[in-house]
């Protein structure tokens, strides 16, 4: 419940709740946050550090010191967390030798008796304060808005958990991603491991175009029905799709059957071709089939699968434009160079007209095909992220493969799978070789630009630079698309930018 003063107040019934507590608050937390816990000697603060800790390392048996001697404890995990207990603290000073503000820029701050330090913290702290009510305890917590929301919204998801048979449930952070979304494995009592889904509604972004913001533009799900609407169609069709168990559609909240935690990549993080040549056979089956664009998802929803028009196509090239130029060389690209580079475009988008069309998944590469070795066929590869797919050239989805964002693949298994997709689609008849290779080439150069802006902006705009290992890998890719006879005039726009596999 939410107190008169905007804080959160909650009863405990037990040491377990308390501990769910901590597991909670461990998927909120990050980097920057002070987590300030108050309370009587045996309120629990020390049991909902240690499942905090614990669940932020995913290890039920970590030891967890009490830090009361030695005043801070660090622990590398996922985030850096140093646990605080200043109850010896003799002066409000002595904060700055333990490093509490190095170790505040590094990672989280958990501080068990705040008020030793005499209101030298930082103003916008999160505080808990645990105390004995009845059998239990209450918690109260208050924070800025920023880190409240965050609060609430893994609390919003333990009790969507909770109506849905899962209460108490164990939950763990899975994966984040580029977008909004994150993910949690959750372990219920008795049962496999389910994957959720965190997918909380964006604050509409600036108009970009013709009175749409830039997801509008480019096609980009804003919400949880057309990823059921595509994992139902799959499904139906054979394919290794997540089974939607529940889905709150207004909170973004959706439960799915875990397909396994196995992928494409090595221990070293490089290709396995095998499992890469069954990933092409899976999406040269795909291609074959004709997909139903309208899907019916609730008795009043219809997704209708969107196409991947030539506004859409050079919304994403523009990216190339707006940040990766500017990036690379300090200024924005002329006047002379935008309209020569979407002029390319104009013409590299006319030409895809007679190309075949289906339904796209859009981001098929390493990072969203699961491993199923149990399975047998199109069965073997798990598919997970597909909520942004069209109907356009199916030449995208063989470049999002062949040329994985994520991964290099060499040049002799890029040969290797592109000779098994074109066998494949050859056996089963009426395939435009040459014409399927000149979409491929421009599919490719097109989703070559878009990543080498979108690097770019999830760096500048996001606050996401790991992303930017990938660029080098990017711009080779875009290199070997440039190689096509169709493409000589944006290939030599790029020479002219010095935009290409040398840069760095």
């Amino acid at each position: 419940m939410i107190t008169p003063d905007g804080a959160i107040s909650l009863i405990l019934e037990n040491d377990a709740a308390t501990a769910r507590l901590g597991e909670d608050l461990a998927l909120a937390l990050r980097a920057g946050d002070c987590l300030a816990l108050s309370g009587d000697l045996g309120a629990g603060k020390s049991s909902l550090a240690r499942a905090l800790l614990r669940a932020m390392a995913d290890d039920d048996e970590l030891e967890v010191p009490s830090p009361t001697f030695t005043l801070v404890q660090s622990y590398e995990l996922r985030i850096p967390i140093h646990h605080f207990d200043l109850y010896r603290l003799s002066n409000a000073t002595e904060l700055d030798e333990l490093g509490f503000d190095e170790a505040l820029q590094s990672g989280i701050c958990l501080v068990e008796w705040p008020e030793m330090a005499d209101g030298a913290l930082h103003a916008d702290i999160i505080h808990l304060r645990l105390e004995h009510e009845g059998e239990g305890r209450r918690a109260t917590i208050s924070a800025p808005e920023r880190q409240m929301a965050r609060i609430l919204r893994v609390l919003k998801i333990r009790d969507f958990l909770d109506s849905h048979g899962l209460a108490g449930a164990k939950r763990r952070f899975l994966t984040g991603d580029a977008s909004a979304r994150a993910y949690e494995a959750i372990y219920p009592h008795d049962g496999a491991r389910l994957i959720l889904m965190d997918w909380p509604r964006q604050p509409k972004g600036p108009v970009v175009m013709d009175g749409k913001t830039y997801p509008q533009v480019a096609h980009i799900a804003e919400d949880a029905y057309p990823f059921v609407a595509l994992a139902r169609t799959l499904r139906a069709r054979g394919f290794a799709a997540p089974e939607v168990y529940e889905a709150d559609f207004d909170d973004g909240i959706l439960l799915l059957e875990d397909l396994g935690s196995d992928g494409v990549l090595d221990g070293e993080g490089k290709p396995i071709a095998d499992r890469y040549r069954a990933s092409v056979a899976c999406l040269a089956h795909l291609h074959s089939m004709a997909i139903d664009r309208e899907i019916p998802v609730t008795a009043t929803h219809l997704h209708r699968i969107p196409d991947f028009d030539p506004t859409a196509m050079k919304m994403e090239v523009r990216l190339l434009l707006d940040w990766h130029l500017p990036w690379k060389r300090g200024s924005e690209a002329t006047a002379e160079e935008r309209n020569e580079y979407l002029a390319i475009w104009d013409e590299l988008i006319l030409a895809l007209q007679p190309a075949e069309k289906n339904l796209l998944l859009r981001d098929f590469h390493s990072p969203n095909i699961i491993w199923r070795e149990k399975e047998s066929g199109v069965r073997r590869v798990g598919l997970i992220d597909f909520q942004d797919a069209m109907i356009g050239p199916t030449a995208y989805d063989l470049a999002s493969i062949i040329q994985d964002a994520r991964v290099t693949i060499e040049r002799n298994l890029f040969d290797e799978l592109m000779a098994d997709y074109l066998k494949l689609r050859h056996a089963q008849g009426g395939f435009d070789e040459a014409g399927f290779l000149k979409a491929w080439s421009i599919m490719a150069a097109q989703r070559a630009c878009k990543l080498a802006g979108l690097w770019v902006r999830l760096l500048r705009r996001d606050g996401k630079p790991a992303y930017m290992k990938h660029m080098p890998r990017t711009l080779a890719y875009l290199g070997v698309a440039l190689e096509h006879d169709a493409l000589a005039p944006l290939r030599e726009w790029c020479a002219r930018a010095g935009i290409g596999r040398n840069e760095s």
